[in-house]
């Protein structure tokens, strides 16, 4: 490669920090599209199937969290340009034998719902006092309502990604999205260029933004994760430029 293509070579922007933190210092309008997941709230001991786990500290009062999801989303909203999007990831959690929508919160933001995509997860819950939980959610929410996106992939508003195993982690982080999630995402936005994950987990958002040749923005709070997205992006940088 060389110094001019280096130069010209997409750019993966990692940071350390809580993302209310570090949203704050990014430009207004300087986004073209944001993919992210934050944490569900689940409470810090829940199972999938048969195995219970406690990832990390995800047990707020539930008004607490939705308050700071707001704050998150309307930075968000503050960061991405007119006609740029947010793809949102969340699912409907069921606390006290009552189901908790994100409709709750997102609703309360300041974007608009441009429409609501049914991710098939085939999730674990086999809980015989309901109908078995099997998907989660992607929310399509915009600043504009004439923001469109291109359907090149002829897809329609459910998704089923199950054949494409989160990758690159080494089982260290367990919720990290499928790379043919976010490449399917960014296909629709051939003119978005700066991608931003606030919730960057495993850094899957940015490793694919790099792999089609988009700039991104990564920010983790925990430690570990990310040093293993800076290792794993690392790894990408060097292919990229043999």
């Amino acid at each position: 490669m060389t110094d001019q293509e280096k130069c010209l070579a997409p750019k993966c922007d990692l940071i350390l920090g809580d993302c209310l933190t570090e949203l704050p210092k990014l430009e207004a309008n300087s986004v073209d599209l944001i993919i992210t997941s934050p944490p569900y709230n689940l409470g810090n001991y829940h199972h999938t199937g048969n195995f219970r786990h406690n990832e990390y500290d995800d047990d707020i009062p539930e008004s607490d969290y939705q308050k700071w999801q707001i704050k998150v989303l309307n930075e968000c909203y503050r960061v991405l340009k007119k006609d740029g999007s947010l793809f949102y990831n969340h699912k409907n959690r069921i606390k006290n034998g009552i189901q908790i929508t994100p409709y709750q919160w997102l609703l309360k933001t300041d974007f608009i719902v441009k429409q609501e995509i049914v991710w098939i997860t085939r999730s674990q819950n086999f809980d015989k006092i309901r109908f078995y939980p099997f998907t989660e959610r992607l929310y399509w929410l915009a600043k504009d309502e004439k923001t469109v996106l291109k359907n090149t992939i002829n897809k329609y508003d459910v998704f089923d990604w199950n054949d494409w195993k989160p990758v690159g982690t080494q089982g260290s982080f367990k919720r990290a999205f499928p790379e043919k999630m976010i490449q399917d995402i960014l296909s629709c936005f051939p003119n978005a260029k700066k991608i931003l994950d606030p919730f960057a987990g495993s850094g899957t958002t940015c490793y694919v933004a790099k792999q089609m040749k988009r700039d991104s923005i990564g920010i983790e709070i925990n430690p570990n994760h990310y040093e293993n997205m800076k290792k794993r992006c690392t790894v990408l940088q060097e292919v990229l430029t043999v």
